[in-house]
């Protein structure tokens, strides 16, 4: 191949996509599952260049005939070129995480930093908060070494940091609604980073936001960024304007893969204009109290009769979150999803959400609602539920004319949402 990624597993890289879009050259990925291909695909030198990813970044460097200074202190290679047949490493990551920091005003000068996770890209984050000024760089570690000055989770709580990175696969896909940090209980934390960039949004980056974290992201920005750089490496020249290039890229990404989660009260008209929406933006249509029927081999009425509401909520959360994980979809909810915050929390980690707003007139009783009896029944639901809609939605909708013009609504708030 002339271009790609080697690791372990890569079966949900995004790399390919970004490069593609970068450059359109080809890029492969090339998963090697043992470090004897890795040693062997390194001797054919059968590639212009390469990036390497877990668990394999410190692996590589053996088999590199010039090492990059800043590569070789972090003690990890992500980026090889091969020129003539010497290989030659470099670390974007560096620049990547770099960025991330950057682009999202984290300061650290005289700040205390927390560091979750001991492996390789440990040490690219500890240099990057040390360069940029760190007083205190703090590394969390399931079973710490006290000699090495470690931290339990436990004791990390009350470590007074005000910079949390997360470099563990603590909450990575398919593995996720992890959070291995309770940042609810910390207090006076300005950013919560996060690696993981698959989800979207990490349990922790959710719950940093719900604890109202000024700065709470998730590692997309940080891949696009590296692979940037890669690039520059890869070719042999700079970009005119490596940060637009990312933004570009990480703003494409995002639209293309991100979940559409439309929420709002029953027969405010989520299910049609989803229709719609989806086939518009080519995303899977799913609607989330048909896989609970499908699930359950029974209607919902016949649910509630069975099981009551409390039942039918507990199968509700299951397909919310069999579905949230995922990408590329149009997912239309029940009118009680945000019930639960639980819920919230499984749509909105690779997904952003509309709230469909219809005035509460227009809406229908009956039906195959068995909680939308009557228009009192409706009225109370309204005035529970709207706060939770507006506390979950990324965007409202207002449902109130033509089906073509909350269609197109909802178009404008989505492209807002996705260029901002």
């Amino acid at each position: 191949m002339e271009y790609g990624l080697i690791g372990g597993r890569l079966g949900h890289s995004y790399s390919k996509i970004i490069h593609g879009m970068l450059c359109g050259y080809r890029y492969d990925l090339c998963p090697l599952p043992t470090e004897a291909e890795v040693r062997a695909f390194l001797r054919r030198r059968t590639f212009k260049a390469i990036n390497v990813t877990i668990p394999y970044k410190k692996l590589v460097m053996e088999s590199c005939t010039y090492i990059d200074p800043p590569a070789r202190a972090i003690g990890a290679v992500n980026t090889v070129v091969n020129k003539n047949g010497l290989l030659y490493g470099y670390n974007t990551d560096y620049a990547g995480f770099a960025h991330l920091c950057d682009a999202h005003g984290v300061n650290f000068v005289g700040k205390t930093v927390l560091i979750l996770g001991t492996g390789g890209t440990h040490n690219t984050t500890r240099a990057v908060a040390l360069d940029k000024g760190a007083a205190k760089v703090l590394t969390v570690s399931r079973q710490p070494d006290p000699e090495k000055g470690e931290l339990s989770y436990l004791q990390a709580v009350n470590s007074g940091a005000q910079i949390i990175i997360n470099t563990t696969p603590a909450g990575m896909y398919p593995n996720v609604g992890v959070c291995p940090l309770d940042v609810a209980a910390m207090t006076g934390l300005e950013a919560v980073l996060d690696v993981v960039y698959n989800p979207d949004k990490t349990r922790l980056v959710l719950c940093a936001e719900a604890a109202g974290v000024p700065v709470a992201v998730g590692g997309l920005e940080m891949l696009v960024a590296q692979a940037v750089y890669a690039a520059e490496y890869f070719l042999g020249k700079k970009f005119e304007d490596a940060p637009g290039e990312i933004r570009r890229i990480t703003a494409a990404l995002r639209r293309d893969t991100l979940n559409i989660v439309l929420v709002g009260m029953p027969s405010c008209g989520k299910t049609t204009i989803g229709k719609m929406l989806a086939k518009q933006l080519g995303r899977t249509f799913v609607d989330l109290d048909e896989e609970v029927v499908k699930t359950a081999g029974r209607s919902i009425p016949d649910l509630f009769a069975a099981e009551g509401e409390a039942g039918f909520r507990v199968r509700e959360t299951a397909e919310a979150q069999r579905f949230g994980k995922e990408n590329r979809q149009l997912i239309s909810c029940g009118g009680g999803i945000v019930k639960n915050a639980e819920n919230v929390f499984a749509l909105r980690q690779n997904g952003v959400v509309l709230f469909i707003d219809r005035p509460l007139e227009a809406l229908s009783v009956g039906g195959d609602r068995p909680l939308s009896s009557s228009m009192d029944t409706l009225r109370t639901m309204e005035v529970q539920r709207r706060p939770l809609y507006l506390e979950a939605a990324d965007a409202v909708v207002p449902n109130t004319g033509t089906l073509e013009d909350a269609l197109a609504a909802a178009m404008e708030a989505l492209d807002e949402i996705f260029d901002s």
